[in-house]
């Protein structure tokens, strides 16, 4: 996609939600260093947070949410996916262009919910799955596309919220019963899809310490699996994805771009597509599918 400036002149303007370390290190630098946007301002629930994250980026802070969305064409979210949910719906239907983060709701209704709304203001979305929006991963997975012949693959993410220096031991929604499956589980399924195609059957079943197995069945025939956990012993974290097929087992390569890189990517592919019209591959309707199957995961273990 190329950036094109012809309806914001001086770049689309974004308003930022959420004052965390994801915000603060991803969010907030790519916004402000995307082609074609303009950080506006930002609001969070915590006063002092969210002055001093505004000072950093050299932006407006907003204690009303109301007033921020008044002032922006644009909201990218880095809250806890229940609070997105909300607030993403509240932004929709005053026709505000949405950069969500995955995923895009923990409840399937909810991001129907907001997947209608998206529909009936006919705005832009797009869902921030980061290795989405790596230039290395996007060739890889084109890469793969075009050799064809695979015939199965697997996602392994065992990681651990309790590792020394983890970013992430602090988070409430990760910590509860599902947390992996909500937190890690768009990234395996969301790769999966890229090599594999489109989703068709999910089985689960769980495991020890919150340890989740997926079967999943893609429509073009192939077959994956998902382990995914966030309570794996520090020493036990191990993360492979891979496939396989006619021309052997290829492996996801390591991630070389960083995080606020590819929300940049994001950013300015959410303008291309509010000033074109057309749907992003990662939109509302994709991160909705990703819920859904994410649901169905939840129910079986339930």
């Amino acid at each position: 996609m190329q950036i094109t400036l012809a309806a914001w002149e001086d770049g689309m303007r974004f308003g930022l939600v959420g004052t965390g370390g994801w915000a603060s290190r991803t969010h907030g630098p790519g916004l402000a260093a995307a082609k074609g946007v303009e950080l506006a301002g930002v609001w969070g629930r915590h006063p002092e947070k969210t002055a001093v994250l505004a000072g950093e980026l050299g932006v407006p802070g907003y204690d009303d949410y109301a007033e921020l969305l008044e002032s922006v064409e644009a909201v990218a979210f880095a809250v806890p996916p229940n609070v997105q949910a909300t607030m993403a719906l509240e932004a929709a239907a005053v026709g505000k262009h949405l950069l969500l983060d995955k995923p895009v709701a923990d409840s399937l209704d909810d991001a129907r919910a907001v997947a209608d709304e998206v529909a009936a203001e006919g705005i832009a979305s797009v869902v921030f799955l980061t290795q989405r929006f790596e230039p290395p991963m996007r060739e890889f997975f084109a890469g793969l596309e075009a050799t064809g012949g695979w015939k199965g693959g697997w996602s392994r993410m065992l990681a651990s919220l309790d590792a020394p220096g983890g970013r992430y031991a602090k988070s409430v929604w990760r910590r509860e019963q599902w947390g992996s499956l909500w937190d890690v589980g768009p990234h395996a399924l969301s790769n999966l899809t890229s090599m594999l195609g489109p989703i068709g059957e999910l089985t689960a079943v769980g495991g020890e310490n919150g340890l989740i197995h997926m079967v999943l069945t893609h429509e073009s025939g192939a077959t994956s699996t998902v382990s995914i956990t966030l309570s794996a012993p520090p020493d036990g974290s191990s993360f492979e994805t891979a496939v396989w097929g006619e021309s052997g087992t290829t492996l996801l390569p390591p991630r070389t771009t960083l995080a606020a890189d590819a929300l940049s990517l994001a950013a300015e592919e959410l303008v291309v597509a509010a000033e074109s019209g057309e749907s992003h591959p990662t939109d509302i309707v994709y991160g909705t599918r990703i819920v859904e199957l994410l649901a169905s995961a939840q129910q079986q273990l339930s």
